[in-house]
């Protein structure tokens, strides 16, 4: 299955792609979220911990590519580069 399957859909303007690993009960991850959201980025993001059994070894397999240490949230940009935490900044300078 694609990892696609597991992402959900923030609407917004389409700058770059988005691609929040994230976990639904981390407080950082949230602001992410709300960030991007704020600024008006369309995004996509996975809360890992609420994938099913099935599909949690893909999604682990590619969140371990960009986050070796598997810390959240771990933004992927235009899937090339990892923001990995809150990061205000970078995330304004997307």
């Amino acid at each position: 299955m694609a990892l696609s399957e597991y992402a959900k859909k923030v609407e917004g303007k389409k700058k770059k792609g988005l691609l929040i690993f994230a976990l639904s009960t981390c407080v950082w991850c949230k602001k992410t979220k709300k960030l991007l959201k704020d600024l008006g980025f369309e995004y996509d993001y996975i809360d890992v911990d609420l994938v099913g059994e099935h599909g949690k070894e893909e999604v682990l397999k590619e969140f371990s590519k960009w986050s070796p240490e598997h810390s959240f949230p771990a933004v992927v940009v235009d899937n090339k580069r990892c923001i990995i935490g809150f990061r205000e900044d970078e995330l304004r300078r997307l």
